[in-house]
């Protein structure tokens, strides 16, 4: 039986064009369209929708993540089909 290996960059490469769902360390989630990406993981979102259940959604045009502060990452993932069914 064949496994492929493939490597996290090697699937955040597969994840440019596509939607994202970002949460940060600091609790912060954001879910946009990942325009690209840095040996770092630093991150450029568009289309941007920071979350925040306290104060309410932020739609930001564009969006720079410090990949030193991203917890979890999920490839097509919409943050806001969650809360909603919460």
């Amino acid at each position: 039986m064949a496994t492929e290996t493939l490597l996290p960059l090697e699937l955040i490469d597969k994840c440019v064009g596509s939607q994202i769902w970002v949460i940060m360390n600091s609790g912060k989630e954001f879910t946009g369209k990942l325009l690209g990406f840095d040996d770092y993981v630093n991150m450029v979102l568009t289309d941007v929708t920071e979350i925040d259940p306290a104060e309410g959604n932020t739609q930001l045009p564009k969006i720079l993540l410090n990949g030193n502060h991203i917890c979890m990452m999920v490839p097509g993932g919409d943050a806001t089909e969650v809360l909603e069914d919460e």
